[in-house]
């Protein structure tokens, strides 16, 4: 069944060099080439991804720190470019099941859905998420889904697959490039009309460190509050039109 599509992973990593090379080496055949971002790391990162003899490793490397979103960016333009029919995203931080991956790309080969992304708190295992981080992800969810209209719960699992024909309708230049970019793509994505799913992973926690500070919490808030506001004067004001300088600031 995958044998038909191309299947690129994207790997966003800043200061990654311990936990990258587990990751690459549990990376899944349903791969064909995985795209690693080096967001500027101040490390060995994109040396230890160089080094890890895996042929379908390529590393593109920003010359400033940009940010979590940014790095995505770059990964779903650079697969895009070469022909992807799916991209997956994974953290450098191997705390994505590769187990997990036919059941997120299932949903794209049917048809089902244009856009899919792990579930954590659904899953079996979900208490093994830390307190502090399954609770915002809970209420980061149900904020984004009041904000999006989607139906989803956690909206903050990176581990994600879309599609070529999904990713050429989002307007990528607008996406948060800093922590909080899952919440804008969705946004970015309601505004698509892409159809969003959500599946069952498990939530991966060993020996990496694991948390969400109080400011990040916020920040989230303030981010999706905000493209909220501006979806919603899109749609109030005709594209092309001006009102009160209202169209300035959408913009």
């Amino acid at each position: 069944m995958f044998s038909d599509f191309s299947v690129w992973c994207v790997v966003p990593a800043f200061n990654e060099e311990r936990l990258l090379p587990r990751m690459l080496q549990r990376c899944s055949v349903l791969i064909d080439r995985v795209i690693v971002v080096d967001d500027a790391s101040g490390d060995a990162t994109a040396a230890r991804a160089e080094a890890s003899g895996d042929p379908r490793v390529q590393v593109l490397r920003h010359a400033t720190n940009q940010g979590v979103g940014a790095a995505i960016r770059s990964g779903y333009l650079a697969a895009l470019d070469a022909g992807a029919d799916l991209v997956v995203v994974m953290a450098a931080d191997d705390q994505m099941d590769p187990a997990d991956l036919p059941r997120l790309l299932e949903p794209l080969i049917d048809g089902r859905a244009d856009y899919v992304k792990g579930n954590r708190l659904i899953h079996a295992d979900a208490r093994r998420m830390p307190l502090g981080r399954r609770g915002a992800a809970y209420v980061l969810g149900f904020i984004t889904s009041l904000a999006t209209g989607y139906a989803l719960s956690d909206s903050q699992c990176g581990y994600t697959a879309i599609s070529r024909a999904a990713l050429q309708r989002l307007d990528l230049d607008e996406l948060w490039p800093r922590y909080g970019y899952p919440n804008d793509l969705l946004a970015l994505a309601a505004r698509a009309g892409l159809r969003v799913s959500e599946i069952a992973v498990a939530p991966v926690y060993a020996d990496e460190t694991s948390g969400i500070r109080p400011y990040h919490f916020f920040s989230v808030c303030a981010l999706i509050a905000r493209r909220w506001a501006r979806e919603r004067a899109r749609r109030l004001v005709p594209q092309g039109k001006s009102f009160g300088g209202l169209r300035k600031s959408i913009t």
